[in-house]
């Protein structure tokens, strides 16, 4: 097994100003599995990690990492794993093909048998071509995939990302998702931490959501979203003047005024309100229209999204039931200042369908 967790705790501090951090956490991962551990900032993910591999001794439990105890054996269960850490440690002073060759070479590599694999893990990264740049002429997205690359110099049993996509647009995300399926799918085990939903649904087979140091759900994506989360989550957010008269505008008033009457449940959440609901239609219903384009901003934005729609696909066909449709459990479609729009979306397993958008209004808004 590559990585078996039991009990874990870590404090620190001591006596009445300990801090507990990471509160009896159990975890094992399978041979070949993508594990996430998916939590705010400040939730003992990277503490977890630490502990896991040896770098921050653990006030109670028990570790084993590709079979070794730890700290026991903790250098000798490092050999066996790549780390992608939170930060970028490259070596501004060395091109891209050096800072491989000399990471290797901390593994016990040499150079004579690293070298022929430097153009090999360079375009698994996508950095073809580049064995001779510098760190400092690298965009952000480059350097992430370098880092990664550097992990895998040794050949790991076990690959652990700490945030790898953390500060990366979108592209870079994307990117970066796509070389850790493709690692998946040749059968390395992953173990990686993040904050992003959609990152953790994407790429792992299991998962599991950690806050103040413990876990409060686990399983598949999909599990964890149908025991939890409601069919369809709508956000609402912008200004509503129609709640000035009673004191208050914006999402939070408009979610007193119709959120108890439309969602089995509403979080506030800074501008924006989060209705949880087995019905998206409720809302389009009764939301407002607009006569002109100029008095468009008096109401809120909002967008839904769906937790039961089988990721990679489109579960309902927006020319039968606007409103729900969804790929990939995220947002498919938004109204800005005017009535909601559907992004174009087709189901994957039949192509032939016709994209659908929603008329352009005789008064010019969408």
């Amino acid at each position: 097994m590559p990585l078996e967790i039991s009990g874990l705790v870590k404090c620190y501090g001591r006596g009445a100003d300990a801090r507990e951090v990471v509160g009896g956490l159990d975890l094992k991962l399978q041979r070949g599995e993508c594990f996430a551990l998916l939590g705010p900032n400040g939730a003992g993910k990277t503490t977890t990690l630490r502990c896991a591999l040896g770098l921050t001794e653990a006030s109670a439990g028990r570790i084993r990492l590709c079979g070794l105890p730890v700290p026991g054996q903790a250098r000798e269960a490092r050999a066996r794993v790549g780390v992608v850490p939170q930060m970028d440690s490259l070596d501004p002073d060395f091109t891209c093909a050096e800072n491989l060759i000399v990471f290797a070479g901390y593994f016990g590599i040499h150079e004579r048998e690293i070298r022929p694999r430097v153009p090999e893990l360079l375009a698994f990264a996508g950095l073809e071509g580049k064995e001779t740049a510098r760190i400092q002429s690298l965009s952000g997205g480059m350097k992430r995939r370098l880092t990664l690359a550097r992990a895998l110099v040794n050949r790991p049993e076990l690959l652990v990302l700490d945030e790898p996509t953390t500060g990366l647009d979108p592209q870079a995300r994307h990117l970066i998702w796509e070389r850790l399926r493709r690692l998946t799918a040749e059968g390395t085990t992953i173990l990686l931490t993040t904050h992003f939903m959609d990152e953790a649904e994407r790429l792992a087979h299991r998962l599991a959501i950690l806050d103040t140091g413990r876990i409060l759900a686990q399983g598949s994506p999909r599990e964890v979203i149908a025991a939890h989360i409601e069919p369809q989550v709508v956000e609402v957010f912008g200004d509503w003047t129609e709640a000035e008269s009673a004191g208050g505008s914006g999402a939070a008033a408009w979610a007193a005024a119709h959120a108890g009457a439309l969602s089995r449940r509403c979080e506030i959440s800074g501008e924006t309100a989060f209705c949880y609901t087995d019905d998206a239609a409720p809302c389009w219903l009764i939301w407002p229209t607009s006569p002109a384009c100029a008095p468009c901003t008096g109401r809120p934005t909002w967008k839904t999204s769906s937790s039961s729609s089988p990721a990679g696909s489109c579960g309902i066909d927006p020319r039968e039931k606007p409103g729900v449709c969804t790929r990939q459990g995220l947002p498919q479609w938004t109204a800005r200042n005017g009535p909601p729009i559907l992004n174009p979306c087709q189901r994957a397993s039949t192509p032939s369908r016709t994209p659908w958008t929603a008329p352009r209004s005789s008064t010019g808004c969408r």
